[in-house]
């Protein structure tokens, strides 16, 4: 399949593999761009600028195909050395960064001096224009669905996209409900040139996380994410757990006065007691309601065929079917 996106990247299949804290390793990455989508290594999961140039040198050993990393520019409490985390990346021959949280336009120049490509993840219209205004190349729409961060607006992706459609020059992929054939075809017709896929990739035998965690996206409902920390405009979707509760209770009780400070045992060094140790009642971890739609943990390589099969399945049959002869 060609899109702008595949275009744009290098790629087989207008795929992509979301960043995600304590997920996204060597080993999902290159499973993920052998396939033939793009695979992602979550920058900040590695602790130093170092320890990322030696996960970037693992992943070059498991996979010649185009791979990138992500770096998030969310608000913490000690700003990561972001200059030492992009000379890393340019230095490993990297080629594609995926942005998010606030916007790399501080970060733009040094990015792009690299000849890096930077795809950056967006929550509504306004902030897509921003990123295509300061140079990125492509952007990731994430609807309300989403696991993580969804933003304030509360758009869904069956507005969102064709919206962010009638109003971007750039490509971009859909990001949140995304899991299979179905979810491509939809993307495609709603205006995006691909899609990003989050939660669907942990549940694969190559995601290295505890079984604890696949087990429990493939055990989940719909009905199973709570939105946490919506009282500090600081929306993250996640699956529900004891440690969920325990946030939603200080939140009830707290109200107006609520503060980071309130939360931050439940949501802060969460990811390592959860993805390696697979304590599923840590914390806040961070899933899509997509969880609805996933049923087993294929390899990463059956889980992509499946998805182009059904997306070819249907545009050529089911939709073209359709059509008045």
């Amino acid at each position: 399949m060609k899109t702008r996106i595949t275009e744009l990247f290098g790629i087989q299949h207008p795929i992509i593999q979301g960043g995600m804290h304590y997920v996204g390793f060597a080993e999902l990455a290159a499973a993920v761009s052998n396939a033939g989508g793009l695979g992602l290594i979550t920058g900040l999961t590695q602790k130093t600028p170092e320890l990322l140039a030696k996960e970037i040198a693992r992943c070059h050993e498991m996979t010649d195909k185009p791979f990138g990393v992500n770096l998030t520019f969310l608000p913490t409490f000690s700003a990561p050395p972001y200059p030492e985390y992009i000379a890393a990346i340019a230095e490993g021959g990297i080629r594609v960064v995926e942005t998010a949280g606030r916007s790399p336009e501080a970060h733009m120049p040094a990015l792009k001096a690299a000849g890096i490509k930077v795809i950056h993840k967006c929550t509504s219209v306004r902030h897509a224009l921003k990123a295509e205004a300061i140079g990125c190349d492509a952007v990731s729409v994430d609807g309300f669905e989403c696991g993580g961060h969804p933003g304030e607006d509360d758009l869904p992706n069956m507005i969102l996209l064709p919206r962010a459609a009638e109003e971007l020059r750039i490509p971009f992929v859909a990001s949140g409900g995304m899991a299979d054939g179905r979810s491509l075809v939809a993307a495609l017709a709603l205006g995006a040139d691909g899609m990003n896929m989050g939660t669907r990739f942990i549940a694969t035998q190559e995601a290295p996380v505890h079984e604890n965690v696949k087990q429990a996206i493939v055990k989940a409902s719909e009905l199973d994410t709570r939105l946490v920390m919506r009282p500090l405009r600081n929306t993250e979707r996640v699956l529900n757990n004891a440690g969920v509760e325990r946030i939603l209770q200080i939140e009830r009780e707290k109200g107006a006065a609520l503060q980071i400070a309130d939360v931050y045992d439940q949501v802060a060094g969460v990811y390592p007691r959860v993805m390696v140790e697979g304590e599923m009642d840590a914390g806040a971890w961070s899933c899509g309601m997509v969880a609805g739609l996933i049923r087993d943990v294929p390899t990463v390589k059956q889980l992509i065929d499946r998805i182009m099969d059904q997306a070819h399945g249907l545009i050529t049959a089911r939709l073209a079917g359709m059509l008045a002869a």
